[in-house]
């Protein structure tokens, strides 16, 4: 069980590990304006009082936000996985309006999205327009204060507007889904190719309806059979369960193999499957977060099929707006995946919800 202690002072000073990481953290000391959730020390979250930021630089927006997501980087900083300083406000994940606005970018009372990722702009990758893989790179809600918050002080060079017309449950996948359609991007797919996807989480049946629209026939993996019946109204031809896959690939490819395999689980056996159900010549996505593993992979079979192999990960400003005009333009089912919804007050329940095999997205509503 998590802890969730109410009315805990917030500390003074966050140990950042960079000076543009701090920039981005900071919160001019105006008194305990605002609730908030922080992570004091693993598995101990409190919903707590922090300072409300106003502007003090003309380059950030404050956002009053409205609306956040939980996702499994969220978990990992909980139970002490992934390293912070005490105490962290939490999350990555937003949808808000602007409430002060910068000097440029969107004007006040726009609807926006936050990009999350903390880049310093003159590293080699930033220059070469790769600032998801920033070499001083951060993430909001880790490396500086996130947005699990009724305010957050945000640079408004990484803010996008969302449209009204996408309602609050599908806004609320919108960060996830900038992280897919990078990874989709990356791999090219074509009509009619065999494309298997491990794991129909969140990420999964995203990666199920954009593959789908690329035109490919979509296989569906999962041992839930209403996560099942799900990837099928969300376009997959064929769904199965880990055990009859190769079956179901093989058929569907006349004995040929996947030419794009999916992992969206994060596991090493679920990465070995990839690789055995892959086609000669075939991709392999490793979407998942892979950590630790202790039985190897099938290296034998990555040599005979020259696999590519790739790695994508979190996603760029453009690869965001791409996600919004998805999402506006009513090609994507996102609401159906929003399976629970919390106050922020509740986040407790909220992180324990996360884990129940029974759901999807975890969303939480800030008053």
């Amino acid at each position: 069980m998590f802890q969730l202690n109410d009315n805990i002072d917030q500390a003074a000073a966050n140990n950042d590990k960079a000076a543009f990481v701090r920039d981005i953290a900071h919160k001019p000391d105006r008194g305990l304006d605002m609730k908030c959730v922080q992570v004091t020390s693993p598995d101990h979250l409190h919903f707590t009082d922090a300072a409300d930021p106003r502007p003090d630089t003309t380059s950030h927006a404050v956002i009053k936000i409205d609306t956040v997501g939980i996702c499994g980087t969220d978990l990992k900083i909980l139970n002490g996985s992934i390293p912070v300083s005490y105490p962290r406000i939490m999350g990555h994940e937003m949808v808000g309006v602007v409430e002060a606005a910068a000097d440029s970018g969107p004007p006040q009372g726009s609807r926006v999205l936050v990009d999350p990722a903390i880049v310093c702009g003159s590293c080699v990758m930033c220059q070469r327009g790769r600032g998801n893989i920033c070499l001083q790179g951060g993430l909001l809600g880790r490396d500086a204060d996130g947005v699990f918050a009724q305010y957050a002080q945000l640079p408004s060079h990484r803010l996008l507007e969302v449209p009204d017309l996408i309602s609050a449950d599908a806004a609320g996948l919108l960060q996830v889904l900038g992280t897919c359609v990078h990874a989709a991007r990356s791999t090219p797919v074509f009509a009619g190719d065999v494309a298997v996807v491990l794991g129909l989480g969140v990420s999964g049946l995203l990666f199920t309806q954009l593959l789908n629209g690329a035109g490919a026939i979509v296989v569906g993996v999962t041992r839930s059979e209403w996560k099942q019946d799900l990837a099928r109204q969300m376009g997959a031809h064929a769904v199965t369960t880990p055990g009859n896959a190769a079956a179901v690939v093989n058929d569907l490819s006349e004995g040929r193999g996947a030419d794009l395999v999916v992992e969206a689980v994060g596991t090493e056996a679920t990465v070995a499957q990839a690789i055995e159900l892959s086609a000669v010549g075939g991709e392999v996505m490793i979407f998942g977060t892979l950590t630790k593993g202790s039985k190897g992979l099938p290296y034998y079979q990555l040599y005979f099929k020259e696999l590519t192999i790739r790695n994508p990960r979190a996603a760029t400003m453009d690869d965001y707006a791409r996600g919004i005009e998805l999402a506006a333009s009513g090609a994507l089912n996102l609401a159906a995946i929003v399976t629970d919804r919390f106050e922020l007050c509740e986040a407790a329940g909220a992180f324990e919800r996360v884990q129940h095999a029974e759901s999807l997205k975890v969303l939480m509503a800030v008053a």
